[in-house]
């Protein structure tokens, strides 16, 4: 094994943990927005709960999306191929972000 492909097969680790550091954030928000969130400010829980459920659906799209990713470069590095990553995956993380933080926004807005 080469002094390149053994960075490069660490640097395809380093996203695989990425993704996963960026999963345990999300799993943190949900906690955070569905449960504590509502008792500290002393409001309704449903929208909270269900925008919490929305982060905890995010975190578990990104260990999924994370673990086939880390795949996917593990493979284009065995066969010296580029492994990019689909636009459909970013746009579709980049939506529902938007739509996450629209959302928390507006709950925040409505709750002052």
């Amino acid at each position: 094994m080469t002094g390149d492909t053994r960075r490069t097969g660490m640097a395809a680790e380093r996203t695989w943990l990425a993704w996963w550091r960026t999963a345990l954030v999300a799993s943190a928000g949900a906690l955070g927005v569905g449960r504590l969130a509502p008792q500290l400010l002393h409001v309704a829980r449903a929208p909270y709960v269900i925008l919490g459920c929305g982060y905890a659906l995010l975190a578990i799209a990104l260990l999924i999306v994370g673990a086939r990713r880390q795949h996917g470069l593990q493979d284009a590095i065995d066969s010296g191929q580029p492994a990019i990553l689909p636009s459909a995956i970013v746009a579709g993380f980049t939506v529902g972000g938007i739509v996450l933080a629209v959302l928390t926004a507006v709950l925040v807005i409505a709750n002052t």
